[in-house]
């Protein structure tokens, strides 16, 4: 199937809009389609293929799981799971860790948790959970209820009860919402498909104050911004501030779906043999490829690595900003950055495809930059002057 590619002609389910061109392998920090043309890349399968794409010991990892174990159910122990559980909680400073297969399931896992361990301390009248306007939590149910945004919730209602949101960055707000009925907070670190917004310096801070003083569980949603990808293993490491419960997935596994809920040994105890489950959550071959990630991430040098080019991007996003009167703002930590427009971001994130370098957006006016960890100098000054090109034109 050569060529571009119409998507109503196809069998997949016209939930995504892709762009035309088919990819068919990756190397090092580029895509590349069934005629062989490269495209640098800045999105990462949206921050999950953090080690690139040709990365020698993931795939040898993954390759050796293959030949020894493909799967085994959670009634037993599998031993990669235990080696990775081992090296994830060890990097998140986390006690426990339940694996399951993407981000979504992550949050869900979590909201349950918060919930469930209310009822544990003999509070089943605890069950409401605060979260933020424009959040972004997954498709299922639960986590979209839990998401401050409607245009992921139309024609979904009703959701899921018991799910309130308050402005993002406001303690006045949050403190305000807490009520008897509540259980516990959940937001993200940087808000991601809200547009690239991190927390205020002090405002985790405040949120941990209000979880102490009102016994409830602070929830973070690390699913984008956790693994390296901010320059620490986890972002709310930036802030000294330590959750009760964490969601990871995305750069988790290189590629290979896998999602984490992890939580404190107190707050563990909510879950009980039987509570939750995933048949495919901590299968050995998603396990390898977890142990191999973190492993690599927590090697001397590497988060260096993400934290001067985290510096070097946004200093050329700055001098950008300068020459080009369509970017508002710029925003973010580490390798998760953003550009705010005046002019719609799907625009530019077109001319930038038909250059050859690939962009996301986050939200109608924000340019997402999300590329691999292993990214240098020269792939950003080559995108940044792809970026100039388009945006003086506007």
């Amino acid at each position: 199937m050569k060529g571009a590619v119409k998507m109503e002609k196809t069998v997949i389910m016209n939930t995504y809009q892709p762009f035309p061109h088919v990819f068919v392998k990756g190397e090092d920090v580029y895509l590349i389609d069934e005629e062989e043309n490269r495209y640098l890349d800045f999105v990462a399968g949206i921050a999950v293929n953090g080690l690139g794409y040709s990365h020698k010991g993931l795939k040898e990892s993954l390759c050796n799981q293959v030949e020894a174990l493909l799967h085994c159910s959670n009634v037993y122990y599998n031993q990669m799971q235990l080696l990775a559980g081992k090296k994830i909680t060890e990097a998140t400073q986390m006690d426990q860790v339940f694996f399951c297969n993407s981000g979504t399931e992550a949050v869900e896992a979590a909201m349950k948790l918060g919930r469930k361990y209310a009822a544990f301390k003999g509070k089943p009248q605890c069950y409401e959970i605060i979260a933020m306007k424009n959040s972004f939590h997954g498709r299922t149910f639960g986590s979209v209820s839990a998401t401050g945004q409607d245009k992921y919730q139309k024609g979904l209602h009703p959701l899921l009860p018991g799910i309130k949101h308050v402005a993002y960055n406001d303690i006045h707000a949050l403190e305000k919402a807490i009520t008897e009925k509540t259980c516990g907070v959940l937001l993200e670190v940087i808000q991601g498909e809200g547009g690239i917004r991190p927390a205020n310096p002090n405002y985790l801070k405040e949120v941990r104050r209000l979880c102490n003083t009102h016994d409830l569980v602070l929830i973070f949603d690390e699913v984008q911004t956790g693994v390296g990808r901010t320059g620490k293993f986890c972002g709310y490491m930036h802030y000294d501030v330590q959750p009760d419960i964490l969601a990871l997935a995305k750069g988790l596994g290189g590629g290979v779906p896998v999602g984490a809920m992890l939580a404190s040994e107190k707050v563990g105890q909510g879950f009980k043999p039987g509570d939750h489950a995933s048949t495919f959550g901590g299968n050995p071959l998603a396990m390898a490829a977890v142990k191999t990630v973190v492993t690599t991430i927590m090697e001397a040098g590497f988060l260096e690595h993400v934290q001067e080019m985290g510096e070097y991007l946004a200093q050329e996003l700055k001098v950008l900003k300068e020459t080009c009167s369509v970017i508002q703002d710029i925003r973010g930590i580490g390798l998760m950055q953003g550009i705010e427009l005046s002019i719609p971001a799907k625009k530019v994130v077109q001319e930038a495809y038909e250059q050859k370098v690939l962009l996301v957006g986050a939200g109608e006016s924000v340019i997402r930059f999300v590329p691999p960890l292993i990214i240098e100098k020269h792939h950003i000054n080559h995108c940044i002057s792809v970026l100039k090109h388009i945006l003086k034109k506007q």
